[in-house]
């Protein structure tokens, strides 16, 4: 079985890369050269996009190689297959990395022990219920890289297959 996904880099310095280049390479088992644009939303940095194809997990893997960097700000996505469900990846230099499993629509599937957890921190008075749903959903992170997604409408995609 096979999924497709998208790697959104939304922002990187010049010095990192060829370094994601690489990283995503080692994910995919084939050679990744990607076509880099300035990102006018943050000065100083490149963004890129590709399109791939592969196993189920996938998407986490691209997501473990590239969270080490501190200034890169990027998204994976992969799409729901017969054998797993979609996944999503946001990754901020302020907010860490956020997981999210997704439906066949791409809705956000919250799985029932992270909501009964963000209930009882809300009830025991620790948070906002509001809040802890918020970020269950990403939130923070999507108002985050919003101005770097617009930035890159129109971009150029490249397609990736896995090698086997």
């Amino acid at each position: 079985m096979t999924t497709c996904g998208v790697l959104y880099v939304h922002s990187a310095p010049r010095a990192l890369c060829p370094h994601v280049e690489w990283a995503v390479a080692g994910v995919l088992g084939a050679r990744v050269n990607l076509d880099w644009i300035r990102q006018p939303a943050s000065p100083g940095t490149w963004r890129t996009e590709l399109s791939w194809r592969g196993e189920p997990g996938m998407a986490s893997k691209m997501a473990s190689a590239l969270r080490g960097w501190h200034l890169l700000r990027f998204e994976v996505t992969a799409e729901p297959s017969p054998t797993s469900e979609g996944e999503r990846y946001s990754s901020t230099p302020d907010l860490g990395i956020f997981h999210a499993v997704t439906g066949i629509h791409g809705d956000i599937l919250i799985p029932e022990d992270r909501l009964r957890a963000a209930l009882a921190r809300s009830r025991r008075g620790e948070s906002e219920l509001e809040s802890e749903l918020a970020k269950l959903l990403g939130k923070p992170w999507d108002d985050e890289l919003e101005p770097f997604r617009h930035a890159g409408e129109g971009a150029p995609v490249r397609w990736l297959h896995q090698v086997v």
